[in-house]
């Protein structure tokens, strides 16, 4: 019982808008955020969640998939370790003089022992057990000119003391032990430190190894897992060419210097670029920063799809975040999304992105994300008063209610009224905006794709693209699914938007005035409805392009479908048309063509920022005052029995 409303309470917990300590009792809040979580089926919410919580608990016992899309391109080839068959015998056969270090070097591991290598040379390989006057030893040699070995001799009796000899453990070395921890423990996800490395190696092989080791011992089981960084930059135009040979329609893009250094990529999937055509014409774009030795910045543009659920458009990657490189992507991007008046582009205030909006999308509307303003004004303004004027500004769907506030702004605080006039109202403030950003008013939807693919930042770039492609093709299948299974017209995440105002129009009072016009009265306030152009005075119907309560109100009153009254976006078959596509996998079976296996592209030269590397984000001012802090203490006075004061500062006293 107490497990139930436990998850009962989690669920409330999640639905609550990082905003909402400064909202308003009238309701406004910030819609797109909210609107997000309706498209959710029953029981993802509480998935999540779980997901987020359950921290990597180390040392795991499980082995990791292999997503590794170009082995035939590894330098080195590792199989899968049993290390029960590590077991020598006269005779034996290897490949090489490698090898066989390899294999020794493995046993050492296991039977906790280490070895000198007294004699080795091309044609002959003898080890001995490090402890002075052990018989252990071993006796390769090579058989004609072939480079294999054989075992001659083998020794296989320790003479010395089993403590002594596991007390130096030399020969393990951080590549053995990389080996041995991505087989056998497997656990190289990002948030895994080296510490945590030492302590399961330990664990398992009683091998105590300092930090350096450790460091390298995890650098070594990721590259094993995932490839170098540097291999990452070689094997792009490979998997690039893959993936379009892969997924028709797919555009890609790859942009390096004169001497072959990479400097920008664009992908945007077949299927994302065809289901774009039934999705609200509104795009966000953002970027963050990659982690690891050359950096970089992945961008991303993102829309929603009319289950309030986040669409991936076209991802990229640069060397750095400037002028040329967002107006290079951008001008990618003009390709899959076409500029024109009915397009809207929402993005931070950063002023490269500005620059490149209005050299390559003239035309487009371009807003910017009011939670960035908000954390703004936080920081330069002081007041929470304040703060719920501009958010009830931003969100005011009426020019006299708009102006209303933003006058008694101006009142307050002739400054901040400044100061938000320099930053365009037409971009900030939903009712002055020139296009329709419909419930879009801030980049969370980015900002949450930011999180999803927070493991993936400091992987190889190839890794990186891989992990996005896996992820869509998961999304693309889910929500096709789910959009066949849907038995409303509307999506899942409008029929719950509309709950609520359906009950609210009970309360409504309406009143025809003519043919076309309907009066209704809710509580003090009047509104008028026209159902054939689906307007109403409150401006909801017309922004959003959903029927607002006033609307409902009508509709019932003249025994005329909800459904007629929303745009074709929110219907079930245009959310079904949007995920019709799929994201293909690469064919590994069918050959690189040798011009595109020629290309060259090697990594960017890194920039080291000064100062420690930050792996998380510093949350800001907003972020901090909007999380659910401890009420202090309340000190009461022992004269009056008042609280907030003292019986030194009593007026009493």
């Amino acid at each position: 019982m107490k497990k139930k409303t436990k998850m009962k309470m989690k669920k409330t917990t999640s639905l609550t808008s990082r905003f909402d300590i400064f909202d308003d009792p009238d309701g406004h809040s910030s819609d797109d955020e909210n609107l997000s979580l309706f498209g959710k089926a029953r029981g993802e919410l509480e998935e999540e969640e779980e997901a987020d919580e359950n921290s990597p608990r180390l040392p795991p016992k499980k082995r990791t998939r292999n997503f590794w899309p170009m082995e035939s391109k590894r330098t080195k080839t590792f199989t899968k370790l049993d290390m029960s068959s590590l077991n020598l015998a006269v005779g034996q056969r290897y490949e090489s003089k490698e090898e066989l270090e390899k294999i020794l070097k493995l046993l050492t591991v296991r039977d906790r022992f280490d070895f000198d290598v007294p004699i080795s040379r091309p044609d002959t390989y003898i080890v001995t057990c490090w402890v002075h006057g052990c018989r252990w030893r071993v006796r390769a040699c090579r058989q004609g000119q072939s480079p294999e070995f054989y075992i001659r001799l083998y020794d296989a009796e320790h003479t010395c003391s089993v403590t002594e000899r596991s007390n130096r453990s030399r020969q393990a070395t951080a590549d053995i032990l990389g080996t041995i921890y991505r087989d056998l423990i497997g656990d190289i996800d990002p948030s895994v430190r080296p510490r945590h490395v030492g302590v399961a190696i330990n664990k398992h092989f009683g091998i105590k190894m300092e930090y350096w080791k450790a460091h390298r011992t995890l650098k070594f089981a990721r590259e094993l897992e995932m490839g170098s960084l540097e291999r990452g930059y070689e094997d792009l135009p490979a998997y690039l060419h893959m993936i379009r040979r892969a997924n028709r329609g797919t555009l890609t893009r790859l942009n390096v210097d004169d001497s072959g250094r990479f400097k920008y990529l664009f992908i945007a999937f077949g299927a994302s670029i065809s289901g774009f055509n039934f999705m609200r014409k509104v795009v966000v774009v953002d970027g963050t920063f990659l982690h690891g030795k050359y950096k970089g910045t992945l961008l991303t543009t993102l829309a929603q799809d009319g289950n309030f659920q986040i669409f991936p458009l076209a991802f990229g990657v640069v060397d750095t975040e400037n002028d040329d490189s967002w107006q290079w992507f951008f001008t990618q991007l003009k390709l899959v999304v076409p500029d024109n008046n009915g397009l809207a582009l929402i993005s931070d205030r950063h002023k490269s992105i500005g620059k490149a909006i209005r050299k390559v999308y003239p035309l487009a509307a371009r807003g910017i994300c009011t939670y960035h303003l908000y954390k703004n004004i936080l920081v330069r303004f002081r007041g929470g008063n304040l703060f719920r004027l501009v958010k009830k500004a931003a969100n005011c769907y009426r020019m006299d209610e708009f102006q209303s506030v933003f006058d008694e702004i101006e009142t307050l605080h002739p400054v901040l009224h400044g100061y938000l006039e320099r930053a365009d109202v037409r971009m900030w403030a939903r009712v002055h905006f020139p296009g329709d950003r419909y419930n879009l008013t801030t980049t969370n939807i980015a900002e949450s794709m930011n999180k999803v693919l927070a493991k993936t930042r400091s992987f190889p770039i190839v890794r990186i693209l891989e992990e996005i492609r896996l992820m869509m093709t998961r999304w693309f299948n889910d929500r096709r699914e789910d959009a066949l299974a849907m038995k409303t017209t509307l999506t899942r995440g409008v029929e719950k938007l509309l709950e609520d105002r359906v009950s609210g129009a009970k309360q409504a009072t309406v009143q025809t005035i003519d043919s076309r016009h309907i009066q209704v009265i809710c509580g003090s306030s009047l509104y008028v409805v026209n159902l054939d152009s689906k307007r109403c005075t409150c401006r909801r119907f017309d922004i959003d392009k959903l029927p607002c309560v006033h609307a409902i109100a009508v509709a019932e009153h003249k025994n005329v479908s909800r459904v007629s009254l929303c745009h074709p976006y929110y219907f079930g078959q245009f959310l079904g048309n949007a995920y019709a596509g799929s994201v293909m996998p690469n064919d590994f079976a069918v050959p690189v063509p040798d011009d595109v296996a020629i290309q060259v592209c090697t990594p960017p030269i890194p920039r080291n920022q000064p100062g420690r590397p930050k792996i998380s984000r510093m949350k800001s001012c907003l972020e901090v005052a909007s999380e659910k802090k401890r009420r202090r203490k309340q000190h009461t006075c022992s004269l009056c029995k008042k609280e907030g004061h003292n019986a030194k500062t009593c007026k009493n006293n």
